[in-house]
């Protein structure tokens, strides 16, 4: 029990630090966008990582519920992508805890910055300050809709990843595939020493 807590408060640990670096470059290159960016821009930077994070958490539902059976019976016919894929399902844990804790997380915040961000500037442009009626109305009216699209598209999305976790974790795999072959990137050499350590 003693050496689970520590392994899992080893692992929390590194996943907080991650989650903090990305979330600060993230957030950096999003601050640094919106403060020269139009409304129209401000808004495609919203639903950016609206759809971003829809994505990563239906990669992170898929790893959860693939079975790894199918990807065996590829790797056997040594199709690429299939042994990655195979990883995928072993690390399921690792994998899902990134796409939906990390991942996911980090775009819902930034979204919701963002969309903070382009809020003053419709304000600003119809001339209200951020104590208006006027200011207060479009913040309901934009955080609802960008809330409304959020828990929308991810529920959508659950069922997808779900009934097709097999097609997306095998569409994984060849990314993966195709990072460690042409660009010598080690995904599962680094999950590896990260559930170790």
């Amino acid at each position: 029990m003693k050496n689970l807590l520590t392994k899992s408060l080893g692992w929390s640990t590194k996943i907080t630090v991650f989650t903090v670096i990305l979330a600060a470059i993230f957030s950096s290159i999003s601050t640094f966008v919106l403060s020269n960016s139009s409304i129209l821009l401000g808004i495609s930077i919203v639903l950016f990582f609206i759809l971003f994070g829809i994505a990563s958490d239906t990669i992170g539902l898929s790893a959860a519920a693939a079975n790894e059976s199918p990807f065996h019976a590829m790797a056997a016919k040594r199709i690429n992508g299939a042994k990655e894929s195979v990883q995928i399902c072993k690390n399921a844990e690792v994998f899902s805890s990134f796409f939906n804790d990390v991942v996911g997380d980090i775009c819902g915040v930034i979204s919701g910055s963002a969309s903070a961000s382009v809020i003053l500037q419709i304000s600003l442009m119809a001339g209200q300050s951020e104590n208006s009626i006027y200011y207060s109305i479009i913040a309901i009216i934009f955080t609802s809709i960008v809330a409304g699209f959020t828990v929308g598209g991810k529920a959508l999305c659950k069922e997808i990843a779900i009934r097709g976790s097999t097609k997306i974790i095998f569409f994984m795999g060849k990314f993966i595939y195709l990072l460690e072959t042409k660009f010598s990137f080690r995904i599962f050499t680094h999950v590896n020493k990260l559930k170790e350590s």
